[in-house]
């Protein structure tokens, strides 16, 4: 599983690469094919600009289908592994992409290999792979929806939470506010000019007492820019925000907060372009019957299995906000996503396999 992990982070599979990607996903293809045999069915779902999506199915031997769904694409730019190189050392394995989430998607194809391999009556295995996640899934979003229609579950192997799974995920939304002003020189007319950076400075100020800790919303505004020099007026002023609810209903909220939005100075328009990226995963009762059916498979191997909520998302929320069956976390356990401390703790590999084989074959 190491041999197969490392071959996979040193592939390079940036979300905006998009030959890296179509590269990486062949490669990847090859592979399972070498370590399960030619698949039942397949269909390759391209894009000009994102990574494809790949759907695998491998029949089993007993009713229903669990959908097994992994992303290839990681957040770090071509090149990066040249300065920092896959490394297995004391027990610890680093890489870019490996922890987040190249071991989850290692770990899906051996699970299946497991139950063979043990003789263990099994659903129907789909595989989906796709290049997206990481920029919200734009592509491959109708694809896993349509995938999981009638699963018995979906298994994302995203990494774990210091080995928690993730069972409710925050929602989000990304949105750009613009102000658009009147020009002016600073010194020599100061009020023939309507200030779009002035304007936006008192909407940064609402949109960051937007948020409830109370309900668990937090509203991010990460960026900021506009103006053209320091004696001019600014005619234009933009920022870009960065929503996450745990309550659905903060989204209805937080969309008429937007819609809302005025410049003290009328002289000054203010818009607003964007969008919910993802639905918050909140808990289901399918999904937490899953959740009680990994605890005791856990249980019987002997140790405590947890879950946990989580302020990230992922594919699992799309599954999740359509009232399905989903457990999330079922990947690395380790730590430092989308940073140069981005490990794996090796020791945990075989127990996170055994617990998705003990889970599909819980689904007999």
């Amino acid at each position: 599983m190491l041999d197969d992990l490392r071959s996979i982070v040193e592939l390079e599979t940036h979300s905006y690469d998009k030959p890296m990607l179509d590269k990486g996903i062949d490669t990847i293809r090859a592979w399972v094919f070498d370590r399960l045999g030619a698949p039942d069915t397949e269909a390759r779902h391209t894009d000009p600009v994102r990574g494809d999506v790949l759907e695998l199915g491998y029949a089993g031997t007993a009713p229903g289908t669990v959908l097994l769904l992994s992303h290839y694409d990681t957040v770090w730019p071509t090149g990066t592994l040249a300065g920092w190189p896959y490394t297995d050392e004391d027990g610890r394995v680093t890489g870019p992409g490996a922890f987040d989430m190249k071991l989850g998607l290692v770990q899906s194809v051996w699970a299946l290999r497991g139950l063979r391999e043990l003789g263990l009556p099994h659903p129907s295995v789909k595989f989906l792979f796709n290049g997206d996640e990481e920029i919200g899934s734009p592509h491959s979003r109708p694809y896993i929806e349509a995938a999981s229609e009638g699963a018995l579950a979906t298994l994302v192997f995203e990494a774990s939470l210091d080995g928690k799974l993730k069972t409710a995920r925050k929602g989000v939304g990304l949105f750009d506010v613009t102000a658009t002003g009147v020009e002016a020189h600073a010194g020599l007319d100061p009020y023939a000019g309507a200030s779009a950076i002035h304007a936006l400075a008192g909407i940064v100020g609402q949109l960051a007492s937007a948020g409830s800790r109370e309900l668990g919303t937090t509203v991010n505004v990460g960026t900021i820019s506009g103006g053209t020099g320091r004696n001019v007026t600014a005619g234009g002023a933009g920022c870009g925000v960065d929503v996450r609810v745990a309550e659905p209903s903060e989204m209805d909220r937080i969309d008429k907060l937007f819609a809302g939005l005025e410049a003290a100075d009328p002289r000054v328009s203010i818009s607003v372009e964007g969008e919910w990226n993802r639905p918050p995963m909140t808990p289901n009762d399918p999904s937490r019957a899953l959740f009680a059916t990994a605890r005791n498979v856990a249980a019987e191997a002997g140790w405590e299995l947890e879950e946990t909520a989580v302020g990230g998302a992922s594919d699992g929320n799309f599954v999740s906000a359509l009232g399905r069956p989903v457990l999330d976390g079922l990947g690395a356990v380790g730590g430092g996503a989308h940073a140069r401390d981005e490990h794996i703790l090796v020791r945990h590999i075989p127990e996170r396999t055994a617990l998705v084989i003990g889970l599909i074959a819980a689904l007999v």
